[in-house]
């Protein structure tokens, strides 16, 4: 799952994503930048 990197400032491949579901019951992929490690997240929708 490609999501966008904000201490990179690129889109970048996610490394260990989860899909995680978020308190208003949408849902999300939660995972790590390959590059410096930081936290990434991508909304996906209902």
């Amino acid at each position: 799952m490609e999501a966008y990197c904000v201490k990179c400032r690129k889109k970048r491949e996610m490394e260990d994503a989860k899909e995680v579901k978020m308190k208003n019951g949408m849902r999300a992929m939660k995972g790590k930048c390959p590059k410096c490690g930081t936290g990434m997240y991508r909304i996906l929708g209902k």
